[in-house]
């Protein structure tokens, strides 16, 4: 099982279709895509409403980056982490694009909801916001 984190906290998932791999990505409202995938090659087809990003490990740092790309080539769909995201990690996951981040019961277990609920006001903590302050 998995847990949903968002900005208030862990919620259940409202996501009930199912996830297609790339190779299979023609006409898909949700894709998984892998941690090493070139964001270009990941096609935003017009019903395409969800992508969902591997993080096979919480030092893999290239999901972020297909994130932010993903957002630069006009997708407006939601994007979710899933995988070996931390708590620490979820101001960076939220300013990279995501909306959402999925992980395992068990990490949901040792990072409690008010870890991830202490990084959901990402926006009031970047370079910029805390050089104004």
């Amino acid at each position: 099982m998995s847990t949903l984190v968002t900005d208030t906290g862990f919620t259940a998932d409202d996501w009930h279709e199912p996830f297609i791999t790339l190779e299979a990505a023609n006409d898909a409202s949700a894709l998984d895509v892998p941690s090493d995938v070139n964001p270009d090659d990941i096609p935003l087809c017009a019903g395409l409403q969800m992508i969902r990003v591997d993080f096979p490990s919480s030092a893999d740092g290239r999901g972020f980056t297909i994130a932010k790309q993903l957002r630069l080539r006009g997708f407006t769909g939601r994007l979710r982490a899933k995988g070996h995201v931390l708590a620490d990690q979820y101001a960076m996951a939220r300013r990279s694009g995501f909306d959402e981040v999925e992980i395992s019961d068990e990490l949901a277990a040792r990072q409690p909801q008010d870890q991830w609920q202490f990084r959901a006001k990402w926006q009031d903590h970047d370079y910029q916001t805390r050089l104004r302050g």
